[in-house]
């Protein structure tokens, strides 16, 4: 019968929308708190510390031992990671009592998430071991275990805290206005909802760590011991001159079969080093160029590398183009520059002219650094025509009509002038012809001793009448 006589009141103010008065409007009360505010209860559960990751394990000792023949028995394992510690649970949501007796929507509070758990740690590398000899049979008298470090076991990731679960999913809250019995007197009710917290999501489980790697041997047929390495050498421009620089390593080679020359039972890394000979070479540079050397940044560097053919190679900055030959004598590499650029130099093209039509069509560059008497250069072109006038184009209007190397022989250079005779190519001469719109795509490699580098030019323009 209410529920007639609320559909009742529904229908007569669709019909007569002028009906009530202001003051009859009051008696309207929505039954629902549609986006009415919403809050918290409770509070939120801590989430879970992560666990710690394992501690790696120690590496195994690293030895140099002179073998005589006497028994030996060396440990040089490598210790086992340490475990993962596990992941903390997260905190339950702290709930105490939900009051429903509110005027606004609860959202109970949600629980900790669970911490992860740590990775294990990894295993220890078994030690080196480099065994000095005279007699090769002398290394059966040694025992070796060299075992890498067993791998930390992972942390187990801790679980999700309970979210805060309603007592009552909804309840109705009456508020009057005004004195009962008088035209100002309303009520307007409203139903609120509660929505549960959210449960704390778990933790993500820790890694193992990695296994230690087996030891490694090396072996030298002599009983004295190896010099230090020093194979390279970086040097200032500007200390160049008139040094010799002295370079050294020890050459190895590798085999198969540690195991079988040392005792029966032995654990180490199959794959062995043996010392072949003392390599030692030095360096002089000697500067031949034109341009005095001190023309070149002084605080750029200079690599020098030792080589297993005893010859020592130069590596030069990249802002420092070299070319020379090198020399070997009495044990000394020489190195002679007979020219020098800088990089930059060697990018320095730029249009001159576009001129000519059908076969006599020709594009011109010119050198502004002046070094094309020493720079090689060699061209790629991609030639684009457009129906359109160039200042009206739009680059879908351009095909493209020729893409490729220019031939050495359409390439004339006059010192640092260079020509590209771009009407011999095999482009069809309709393409060739005045008024053409054209977009020009050159790409020049220079290269200088054992550099090289590309520059881009692009053009647009048109054939000229």
């Amino acid at each position: 019968m209410r529920f007639l006589n609320k559909l009742s009141l529904f229908l007569v103010f669709l019909t007569f929308p002028n009906f009530l008065s202001t003051s009859s409007e009051s008696v309207l009360c929505p039954l629902f708190a549609w986006g009415a505010q919403e809050r918290e209860y409770g509070r939120d559960g801590h989430n879970g510390n992560e666990g710690r990751k394992g501690k790696k394990g120690r590496d195994g000792q690293s030895l140099t031992v002179f073998a005589d023949g006497s028994p030996l028995n060396l440990e040089l394992s490598g210790e086992d990671g340490l475990d993962g510690e596990d992941g903390r649970n997260g905190k339950d949501a702290r709930c105490g009592h939900q009051n429903w007796d509110v005027n606004y929507n609860l959202r109970g509070a949600d629980g900790g998430n669970g911490g992860n758990g740590g990775d294990g740690g990894d295993g220890g590398h078994g030690g080196s071991l480099t065994l000095h000899y005279t007699n090769l049979v002398d290394l059966r008298s040694i025992y070796v275990r060299a075992e890498g470090g067993r791998t930390g076991r992972s942390g187990r990731s801790g679980y999700g805290g309970e979210g805060c679960q309603c007592e009552s999913r909804h309840w109705k809250k009456t508020t009057c206005t005004g004195t009962p019995g008088n035209p100002d007197y309303s009520c307007q009710t409203e139903e609120f909802s509660c929505r549960n917290g959210k449960d704390g999501k778990d933790g993500r489980d820790g890694r193992d760590g990695n296994p230690g790697r087996l030891g490694t041997l090396a072996i030298i047929n002599s009983t004295e011991p190896l010099s230090p390495d020093q194979p390279t050498a970086t040097v200032a421009m500007s200390q160049l001159q008139g040094k010799v620089f002295n370079l050294s390593k020890n050459k190895w080679q590798t085999r198969s079969g540690a195991v079988s020359l040392l005792a029966p039972g032995s654990i180490i890394d199959n794959q062995y080093r043996e010392f072949v000979e003392r390599i030692e070479s030095s360096f002089e540079l000697v500067w031949k160029a034109p341009r005095s050397i001190t023309n070149f940044p002084g605080e750029q560097n200079l690599t020098l590398t030792l080589q297993d053919n005893r010859q020592v190679k130069v590596d030069f900055p990249e802002e420092v183009w070299a070319e020379g030959t090198t020399s070997q004598q009495d044990g000394i590499t020489r190195f002679t520059v007979s020219n020098a650029i800088h990089q930059k130099e060697a990018t320095q093209l730029t249009r001159a002219d576009f001129s000519g039509n059908g076969t006599n069509l020709t594009f011109s560059l010119v050198d502004k650094a002046g070094k094309s008497n020493l720079v090689t250069t060699e061209f790629w072109l991609k030639y684009r025509t457009a129906r359109t006038r160039p200042g009206f184009r739009r680059t879908a209007d351009y095909r493209t009509r020729y893409e490729s190397n220019i031939p050495q022989e359409l390439v004339k250079r006059h010192n640092n002038h260079f020509t590209l005779d771009i009407g011999k190519l095999p482009i069809e001469s309709q393409y060739l012809k005045p008024g053409v719109a054209v977009d020009i795509q050159i790409v020049a490699t220079r290269s200088f001793g054992e550099r090289s580098t590309e520059q881009k030019i692009d053009w647009k323009g048109e054939i000229r009448r």
